[in-house]
């Protein structure tokens, strides 16, 4: 038997943050893709989208304006970092395409256009980020108040602490509450997730209303951890309101994210509505590139093996979590083109002798290297491919995670990734 062929234009090898935004951006301008890839690492997205709000690492200088920090980063950096490469206007663009879109399919955001919201942290510290999701919008505005909030703790959900919160926040917020509330149905132990669907029955939301309410008081806002439903929490969030009486905010929690969860349920349904085609829980064994250009890729071995011929690739494959690096005694590989990584010389430089230095580790910053058109560079520095790009944190020169610019690095890469792949194909009719 034949392994089974597919065609498009453009391959994303990748289903978190970047590869998921990638195959949007590219869906959206008629683009044939097909996307391929483990999506476990959006489930432990936080459900903010983080643009840039510490810089530099070293002095750990958080900014209010996200705008500034990018533009002082790119005018101070010795290596570019990937925002160095796209002009603010396409950052705006792609953040604002992102943002629509996951209103349109149900799941509001809140920005303000030039400034960081702080939010509550699981650990009742704040976090400067770009965009709010709509549940989570109330504790940013009764903490910039400085309202009277009630939280919410369930004793079944590990890792959750409303007291903690409360105690850490006390000297800037000192008019929060905390108490401690069984969940409905009396269950020992719960889960992220069996909280959130239990939540989207109306009669579990009733009884848990009904223990709220003596303990409201002059409460202008109730705080729950990040469970308020999945497929429903817009709706789960909204009746929570008009029951209590108050507004009703999420904080997030340690992973697994419901919010995270909630994003990759989207994706993978309105992708497919955009055409898309989707090889979720696969990867890529092998790639091959033609002669003619572009790319054949195989998924798969014997006869359930799909070949997969490509006009162009964008490689989202992420980091070492997600496997699109490999640390191993030699050095650090990139998994899939074997392309060559900006690494430091050898382990011994690696880390700091510091665990817990602010500046982090060298490792943390390596990753591919690339033109401004987003082409990882071979080892004499030039494109290592004509129709190969990448996006999302496999690139080097950044640290998304002490930067606080995951979610934007993201989406700002790739969008800049697929314009770059659009401009390549058209202008050299491959």
């Amino acid at each position: 038997m034949i392994a089974a062929e597919k065609r498009c234009d453009l391959m994303v090898i990748g289903s978190g943050m970047a590869g998921m935004a990638a195959s949007l951006f590219a869906s959206r301008r008629g683009i044939s893709t097909i996307v391929i890839g483990h999506t476990g690492s959006i489930r432990f997205f936080s459900g903010l989208i983080d643009l840039m709000s510490v810089y530099p690492i070293s002095t750990g200088k958080t900014w209010e304006n996200p705008w500034e920090a990018i533009r002082i980063l790119s005018t101070d950096q010795e290596h570019p970092h990937p925002y160095s490469r796209i002009q603010r206007y396409r950052i705006v663009k792609a953040m604002d395409e992102f943002l629509s879109f996951l209103s349109e399919s149900g799941l509001p955001y809140y920005r303000d256009s030039n400034r960081n919201h702080a939010v509550i942290t699981s650990q009742g510290t704040l976090k400067q980020t770009f965009a709010v999701p709509h549940t989570m919008v109330a504790g940013v505005e009764a903490f910039h108040q400085k309202e009277p909030c009630l939280l919410i703790r369930f004793p079944e959900l590990k890792g959750f602490s409303s007291r903690q919160i409360q105690e850490t926040m006390n000297g800037i917020w000192p008019s929060v509450r905390s108490i401690d509330l069984p969940f409905p149905n009396h269950f020992h132990e719960l889960f992220p997730e069996q909280m959130a669907r239990e939540l989207e029955i109306p009669s579990c939301r009733e009884e848990l209303v009904r223990s709220i309410l003596p303990h409201l008081k002059d409460a202008a806002a109730v705080g729950f951890p990040a469970v308020l439903g999945i497929e429903k929490s817009m709706e789960v969030h909204a009746d929570l309101e008009k029951r209590l009486g108050v507004r009703v905010f999420e904080i997030p929690c340690l992973p697994p994210s419901i919010p995270g969860l909630r994003l990759q349920t989207i994706f993978q349904h309105q992708l497919v509505q955009l055409g898309v085609q989707t090889y979720f829980q696969q990867q890529v064994d092998k790639v091959t590139a033609l002669d003619t250009g572009g790319f054949l890729l195989y998924v798969g071995e014997g006869l359930d093996q799909i070949r997969i011929h490509a006009r162009g690739v964008i490689l989202a494959t992420g980091r070492f979590f997600s496997k699109g690096l490999a640390a191993e005694r030699t050095g650090i590989r990139e998994t899939v083109f074997n392309l060559p990584v900006h690494q430091p010389e050898n382990r011994a430089y690696w880390h700091n002798p510091d665990f817990l230095a602010r500046s982090g580790h060298a490792i943390n910053t390596a990753g591919l290297s690339i033109d401004d058109s987003f082409r990882p560079l071979d080892q004499s520095g030039q494109p290592a491919f004509p129709t190969l790009f990448a996006a999302g944190s496999i690139l080097a020169h950044q640290d998304w995670i002490r930067m606080k610019c995951g979610a934007g690095l993201s989406i700002a890469t790739a969008y800049a990734a697929v314009e770059a792949f659009e401009k390549q194909v058209h202008g050299h009719g491959i």
